[in-house]
């Protein structure tokens, strides 16, 4: 038997249009997302490539922290799990396998932000200690 390894690239570009400037895009925070908390096609991209199944989350996508479990899932307002506190926003696009429950994700907590742009309304929230976003 012989093994034959297979290189693939490819190469995305991140719609970042969203971000109003360059402040706070170089202290993200690390986060992990669950994914159950996100939508196939609003949040994230599935895969249609069947030789690279990797779908893509957003970026510009706001979550807040789950208080229970420490992890953070989509923003919204009428959450009672922790969700409801807008932390930032994922700053990068992250791949992830089909079966991956848990995703690492860089998180934009301070900076500005163009809510036109956002790949999901937002309504602009006042900053506070965890989240100093200005929205233009």
């Amino acid at each position: 038997m012989t093994i034959q390894p297979v290189t693939t690239t490819q190469n995305l570009t991140a719609d970042r249009s969203w971000l109003d400037s360059l402040h706070g895009t170089d202290s993200v925070d690390t986060i992990t997302l669950d994914m159950s908390t996100l939508a196939s096609g609003t949040h994230y991209k599935p895969s249609t490539d069947t030789s690279i199944p990797y779908s893509r989350v957003l970026s510009g996508i706001p979550v807040g922290k789950i208080t229970a479990s420490g992890l953070y899932g989509l923003y919204k307002t009428d959450a009672t799990d922790g969700r409801q506190n807008l932390a930032g926003f994922v700053f990068a696009e992250v791949l992830f396998g089909p079966a991956q429950t848990k995703v690492p994700a860089a998180l934009l907590w301070h900076g500005s932000v163009r809510t036109a742009k956002l790949p999901v309304p937002v309504t602009p929230v006042a900053p506070s200690a965890t989240c100093q976003i200005r929205f233009v």
